[in-house]
């Protein structure tokens, strides 16, 4: 069941370590609210389910929160950067629906 939904445009960037994990960094105004209504209900590490939207793919997956940027941040798995063609660098649409 998805709660609530946001939309934002956010960049496309690679881990600098083992495995080459993209992520896409929430933004974040949308991580605050986000950390507001649903930390509380959060699981391991912090992550808070979601279902994804980008242009040619949805999908199920968890967000986590980042002290560094002090944002969540969404991974982006090998085979959905392919089939929407997005690299590291660019400028993604993204649809974030909420699911507890």
């Amino acid at each position: 069941m998805t709660n609530k939904s946001y939309t934002f445009h956010s960049k496309l960037w690679i881990y600098p370590g083992k495995g080459a994990w993209h992520f896409i960094t929430i933004p974040q105004a949308i991580s605050q609210d986000l950390k507001l209504k649903y930390g509380n209900q959060s699981r391991g590490w912090g992550s808070i389910p979601v279902n994804v939207t980008l242009i040619n793919n949805s999908w199920d997956t968890s967000i986590f929160p980042d002290k560094k940027s002090n944002s969540y941040l969404l991974p982006i798995k090998k085979s959905i950067r392919l089939s929407e063609d997005i690299v590291d660098g660019d400028v993604v649409a993204v649809e974030l629906g909420i699911r507890l």
